[in-house]
């Protein structure tokens, strides 16, 4: 086997969807936990596939032909507010000006409102720009491209269910700077996963005096469109190579039902059949460093199929096209599948059904850098007029929330880096101060508590210590009877990031979820790093790395405006992804087989 390299910034961006798929769409279970029955009637879920032609970009358009272009796709929707609200990005293709974006399935919950307008904006992102995380990315440094918009109808009438749309820099502008195809389609979740080993034998070079530099593209076939759900990683000088293992949920591969214009929301629970054989399309490239790969052959298969290669030791020849279409020329090349497995794939339900338990914690910051309370500039200030302050708002969203969801109501609440008793400082003590009560049931209960503890507990040090909390809490867990979420609601200075790191690198192994959600205008820098979303794990002041990502920071300016389903999708958006995590690292089945 000759050596591997990866194409750089074309393959899957790692993010867990809480099926375990490696793809922007995440498939919160969660939201039906958190979300009253009555609410979520008419609650539907699109993802949106993004491919684009005719990249355009450059002063006046002069030096286009000599350009490479790096291009990301960043996706916003129009709130009520007339802003534009981000949905999420897809990966960066490397030179390419007609790119397929394999990362490039954005879902969302939200009520089927077909006059919700979506905006598209395109850019360039700079060469020495590639190495970061596309989120990483300050899109004021790219070269913009163009954008698009549309409401979702158009997409949703569009013939296949698809629309494209003229990139132009600004509205009005005449020049166009390539066309955006966006595809709409209901999501569906994955209940099982295939994984799987891919080689090739005997594939031609295409270029001169070149070496064989191969990868393969797959895609899903629906409605005479190839829908791009996986791309290999490159294998260098090599006419028989053999790709990493992939993993493909069903979510991915199956064909899903396209979304009718006339919605009807008993279409929710038609089941697709056959999810095995709906179509794929396999194409091998030779690999060129200018974007400009080279097709060398493609075959039409399934699921199904590929299976029955795996255990019949056959292989599958490509094809290339011929002059005449329906002849297309058998290629020498074949495909050989070395390894398959399936295996079913637990949703976060599945687990919260069966019996698995989720605990609250809810632990309110004292800092001194809250502000007097004394003063109306406190977070911590009492209006008397009864007005709520920025703690009272941020607990009462945070408690109805979990108050209203299917999980224990019995919460327990902290505070931390304040002044209990005497003039001691503590980084965490009970916040309901009853010796035969730790726990408070709904937000009521935990704003009683709160607005005691104000009457009898002092501001503590200049800045908030997180370490103290998250390893009581990440203790809690220890006997692996619930799974633990501690919502920490803070001003955001820390005065131990360090000691902050290093118990969350510990809790990291614990069944344990941290949201964090920051009250005023800090700036949250401290906050970003414990978050960890650069894509770079945490690591302790020994070497340790974090075993995974437990932290979700959530800024109160999300919260505040936005319907139910919005809170709950910030506050609890990478919960059942973290969950199920951690039940997988652990082999934990859930506690009864579900149907």
């Amino acid at each position: 086997m000759g050596n591997t390299a990866n194409t750089p910034r074309t393959n899957l961006t790692e993010m867990n969807d809480g099926n375990g798929d490696t793809t922007m769409s995440t498939h919160n279970d969660a939201v039906g936990f958190f979300i009253p029955t009555g609410s979520r009637r008419g609650l539907i879920k699109i993802q949106m596939i993004l491919s684009a032609t005719g990249l355009r970009y450059g002063h006046k358009l002069k030096f286009l032909s000599k350009c490479n272009c790096n291009p990301m796709v960043v996706v916003y929707k129009k709130t009520s507010a007339d802003t534009l609200k981000e949905i999420g990005r897809t990966e960066v293709r490397m030179n390419s000006r007609d790119p397929v974006w394999i990362n490039n399935i954005f879902s969302f919950h939200q009520y089927y409102a077909p006059a919700i307008k979506l905006v598209f904006h395109v850019y360039h992102v700079d060469n020495d720009d590639l190495d970061l995380p596309g989120n990483m990315l300050k899109l004021n440094e790219q070269n913009f491209i163009g954008e698009a918009s549309c409401v979702q109808l158009d997409i949703v009438t569009g013939q296949g269910r698809c629309l494209k749309l003229p990139l132009r820099k600004a509205q009005g502008d005449t020049e166009i700077r390539g066309t955006l195809s966006i595809h709409v389609e209901e999501t569906v979740a994955a209940k099982q996963v295939v994984e799987m080993e891919l080689c090739c034998s005997k594939v031609e070079h295409k270029g001169f005096m070149s070496k064989s530099d191969n990868f393969l593209r797959i895609n899903r076939f629906k409605e005479g469109v190839d829908i791009a759900i996986h791309e290999t990683e490159v294998v260098m000088n090599d006419p028989n190579p053999t790709w990493k293992p992939i993993r493909l949920t069903t979510q991915r591969f199956q064909s899903k039902a396209s979304i009718p214009f006339f919605f009807s929301f008993s279409f929710l629970y038609l089941s697709l059949l056959h999810a095995r054989d709906t179509p794929l399309v396999i194409e091998c490239f030779d690999f060129n460093g200018s974007g400009s790969h080279v097709t060398i052959g493609k075959l039409y298969t399934s699921i199904t199929e590929l299976k029955t290669l795996y255990h019949s030791k056959a292989g599958r020849n490509f094809c290339a096209p011929s002059p005449r279409k329906d002849q297309p020329k058998e290629l020498e090349a074949q495909l050989f599948v070395n390894n398959y497995v399936e295996k079913p794939l637990h949703s976060f339900s599945d687990y919260i059904k069966s019996g698995s338990e989720l605990g609250f914690i809810v632990a309110v910051d004292f800092a001194a850098s809250n502000g007097d309370p004394c003063l109306p500039t406190s977070l911590h200030h009492t209006d008397p007029s009864q007005k709520l302050n920025a703690y009272q708002q941020a607990i009462s969203k945070v408690g109805r929330v979990i108050e209203s969801s299917e999980f224990d109501p019995h919460i327990l609440t902290w505070g931390f880096a304040g002044v209990p008793v005497g003039n001691v400082v503590s980084d965490c003590f009970d916040l309901n101060r009853s010796a035969n009560e730790t726990e408070v049931k709904g937000s009521k209960s935990i704003l009683s508590a709160y607005s005691h503890a104000l009457q009898t507990i002092s501001p503590g040090g200049p800045a908030a210590r997180f370490g103290k909390i998250i390893t009581k809490a990440s203790e809690l867990g220890r006997d692996q009877t619930k799974y633990y979420v501690l919502v920490i609601i803070t001003a955001g200075v820390l005065d131990d990031i360090q000691e902050s790191i290093d118990a969350l690198v510990g809790a990291s192994h614990c069944p344990l979820s941290i949201v964090i959600v920051g009250l005023g205008d800090a700036g949250f820098k401290d906050m970003e790093i414990l978050d960890a979303d650069n894509g770079i794990p945490l690591k302790s002041s020994t070497g340790q790395v974090a075993a995974r990502d437990i932290v979700q920071f959530v800024p109160w300016c999300k919260l505040q405006g936005g319907g139910q389903i919005s809170v709950v999708e910030e506050l609890f958006d990478e919960l059942p992804g973290q969950f199920l995590t951690y039940m997988r690292s652990k082999n934990i089945e859930p506690l009864t087989k579900t149907k």
